[in-house]
């Protein structure tokens, strides 16, 4: 089975189509690194900075292969090291299995307040074998915030990225969907659901970083597309037990 991260027929588009530029963009008013450009990185590049923030971009090949998503979307590529230079937020969109072989000290000499978004999933049989801990009932993003050595903040990852780009509505929009966001710090996750809502998304806050469970592969909310309503809902009746096609 195929995750968020891959369009709704199974298939992973190269070039997934631009969302349109608003005609009253913003001016850039926060500076986000992105480190991932794969398709939720990709699209997550041109959502943000559609509406009006100043992005740099790094993927694990180097600047010089992400010069085709600078010209499209006016992101600065940049190494992973560079990534986190000034931002005010980080967003970590790499399988799971790379985590650990991140520079390390990525984040050393960030501010305090830097916020951090882990958009990670754990797929096991498809991609990242057997992790111990997780597989032992560790959430999926407190073994990334652990690698990270930063606190993180876990959103987008039950999304799909053409949802990205094809989803995106005005706030009180009937048919706006909401994601589910987990975190410990508050500040933190009231900077990324301000985020997710200037990107056209309702957000519905699922607890503390130990409750991410509830958002990972295999609940009920995974991969749906549903209002702040049902969307709680969902999560209410998700159970920490992993079933055998999220297991290794």
């Amino acid at each position: 089975m195929r995750g968020p991260c891959y369009s709704r027929d199974g298939r992973s588009p190269r070039h997934p189509p631009a969302y349109p530029r608003s005609a009253t963009r913003k001016v850039r008013h926060m500076k986000i690194g992105i480190i991932g450009a794969g398709n939720i990185g990709g699209n997550l590049t041109r959502r943000l900075t559609a509406v009006g923030h100043d992005v740099a971009v790094a993927n694990s090949r180097g600047p010089q292969t992400l010069t085709e998503l600078a010209d499209e979307t006016g992101a600065t590529p940049v190494t992973v090291e560079e990534a986190p230079r000034g931002a005010r937020v980080v967003i970590v969109t790499i399988p799971l299995k790379n985590i650990p072989g991140l520079p390390a000290g990525l984040f050393d000499g960030a501010p305090e307040d830097l916020v951090v978004i882990d958009t990670g999933n754990y797929y096991p049989q498809q991609r990242d074998g057997r992790i111990a801990e997780i597989e032992e009932g560790l959430p999926e993003s407190r073994w990334t915030e652990r690698h990270l050595g930063r606190p993180v903040v876990k959103a987008f990852n039950g999304t799909y990225a053409q949802d990205l780009l094809d989803r995106p509505r005005p706030k009180g929009d009937p048919g706006r969907v909401a994601l589910p966001v987990a975190g410990d710090d508050p500040e933190a996750k009231r900077v990324v659901r301000a985020l997710i809502d200037e990107l056209g998304f309702d957000t519905v806050d699922t607890g503390g970083l130990d409750d991410s469970w509830r958002q990972q592969p295999g609940t009920p909310v995974y991969g749906e597309a549903a209002d702040a309503e049902t969307v709680r809902k969902l999560l209410a009746e998700a159970t920490p037990e992993r079933t055998a096609e999220w297991r290794a």
